[in-house]
């Protein structure tokens, strides 16, 4: 179904641009580091990511796995954020593939706390699993787009320091934080040993992500790349959309937080729902409909039907996301067909 208006950043469409340079891509084969546009890509993202080097990963959720088994040994224990996108979205990958253990540990709004962290680890015991990694989600998707800022990453950083392990960034939306807080991202990137952000959803190419970090370490994450079945030969074609994604996406991004603040205070002001404006960090807007006395789901089927597809999240909760795709007049479309959804059904 082509929906008039989708509330998901992962159904942004190529520009003009990237399709050109797809149609016109130089390509070889990356399996074996021949493809220029993807040696390219791989440069330019190591570079503006603050690292010695970089892969191209088919999507976000390989390039986590990948981080992940590059680090730890099978067996090791993994720290995550409770609600984190790789224990929550990623298909139990985390222990089915890489054989980790993960340590949950609940953040606010998503952010880890130092001293919250300290008090979970354990000591050296016979008994307990061997903890390698700290993984960080910044956007984090399921607290609405939050920021963990870059002074809350170095906190993480000595405390991962202090306790020998590795830290890893889950940087889907990286950009998202450095574009809100008028930063580099390498504020955000000097304080883990691998970063993963997705050259879709905001920045705009169809497919990809990038796994950056040292030489040796992608070393590493090259060869498990194949293994699990991420070579992808001629690849080229994508890596050149993503290329104009990486060098012409991240300036969109301002536009599309001005968006979302627009369509929270516009939402905010309809009666039997709520809105976390005060949250509203980056491109992202969580409703609350319990006090229509419906639930997300119920909610999100009836918006369908008016062409507007919005993320659910059982039982009361919406997601909204803003992307280069989503403009001011389909904001104030999508804001009339709510007021009319709850002016008819009350």
């Amino acid at each position: 179904m082509k929906w008039r208006i989708n509330f998901y950043d992962t159904s942004t469409m190529p520009t003009r641009e990237m399709r050109e340079a797809m149609l016109n891509a130089d390509v070889g084969d990356d399996v074996y580091q021949d493809d220029p546009s993807v040696n390219q890509l791989e440069i330019e993202a190591a570079d503006i990511i603050g690292k010695e080097a970089a892969l191209f990963m088919p999507s976000g959720t390989m390039g986590n796995l990948v981080a992940l088994m590059s680090q730890c040994q099978r067996g090791d224990e993994v720290i995550l954020e409770e609600e984190s996108h790789i224990y929550y979205y990623e298909v139990g990958g985390v222990s089915a593939v890489a054989g980790l253990v993960p340590m949950l540990v609940k953040g606010n709004y998503g952010v880890l706390e130092p001293e919250v962290v300290m008090n979970r680890l354990r000591k050296p015991d016979i008994h307990y699993p061997r903890t390698s990694l700290l993984c960080i989600e910044n956007t984090h998707n399921r607290a609405g787009g939050t920021i963990t800022p870059p002074a809350r990453m170095k906190e993480l950083r000595d405390l991962a320091n202090d306790h020998g392990l590795r830290v890893h960034l889950d940087g889907a939306r990286i950009f998202n934080a450095a574009v809100a807080l008028r930063v580099p991202v390498t504020e955000f990137t000097q304080y883990v040993d691998t970063v993963m952000f997705c050259l879709s959803k905001g920045l705009g190419a169809p497919v990809g992500s990038i796994l950056a970090s040292d030489k040796h370490t992608i070393s590493t994450a090259r060869h498990l790349r194949k293994m699990l079945g991420g070579g992808m030969r001629r690849s080229g074609f994508l890596a050149a959309a993503g290329l104009i994604a990486l060098r012409t996406g991240i300036n969109q991004l301002e536009i599309d937080h001005l968006n979302a603040c627009k369509l929270a205070a516009l939402l905010s002001d309809i009666p039997f729902i709520k809105v976390d404006c005060e949250h509203v960090q980056t491109n992202m807007v969580m409703v609350d409909v319990e006090p229509s006395g419906m639930t997300a789901e119920e909610v999100g089927d009836l918006l369908k039907e008016r062409g507007i597809k919005v993320s659910v999240r059982p039982p009361y909760l919406l997601r909204l996301v803003t992307h280069k795709d989503i403009t001011t007049k389909m904001i104030d479309e999508a804001v009339s067909e709510v007021k009319d959804l709850f002016r008819n059904i009350r």
